[in-house]
């Protein structure tokens, strides 16, 4: 159902999408207004990841980036990367997980929809970003290592 919503999306601005057998170490590429997934992604979880990937690459890239050799195509890896994580996982996502009293980061991934390697990765950009802790609306606190969030009570 969730890889289904964001092909919906893809097709929405006009992107077409399209399993192919890929390398092996390739798992999608977008390249003209077309989104390749590896046909030989064993779930659903997993075209999901690389779709949403792939859609941060139609908004955060420009230009063949192929060359990860190259920082400015390996900066722009990373755009679309942490496009992705914003797309699957915003933070009010983590605290829907925790209100639905997911625990561990398989039940949490599962949850949200996702991979554990894409949660992680997620969590560490957020790291990176925030630190050891985010405050959300003034209401939850999520502390990002180990994940887990805390309500705020207001006196």
């Amino acid at each position: 159902m969730l890889y289904e919503k964001l092909l919906k999306e893809a097709a929405h601005l006009s992107i077409d999408v399209s399993e192919q057998n890929l390398l092996p170490t390739t798992h999608g590429l977008y390249a003209d207004n077309t989104i390749w997934i590896n046909k030989s992604l064993s779930t659903h979880i997993e075209k999901r990841c690389i779709l949403a990937e792939e859609l941060g690459h139609y908004h955060t890239s420009s230009g063949d980036i192929t060359d990860q050799s190259d920082v400015r195509n390996r900066k722009q890896e990373l755009l679309a990367r942490q496009w992705a994580h914003h797309k699957l996982i915003p933070l009010e996502r983590i605290v829907d997980a925790h209100k639905a009293r997911a625990k561990g980061r398989y039940e949490i991934a599962e949850f949200l929809g996702v991979t554990e390697a894409f949660l992680q990765a997620a969590i560490d950009r957020y790291l990176e970003k925030y630190g050891l802790y985010v405050v959300l609306n003034e209401q939850y606190a999520i502390k990002l290592d180990p994940l887990g969030v805390v309500e705020i009570f207001q006196p």
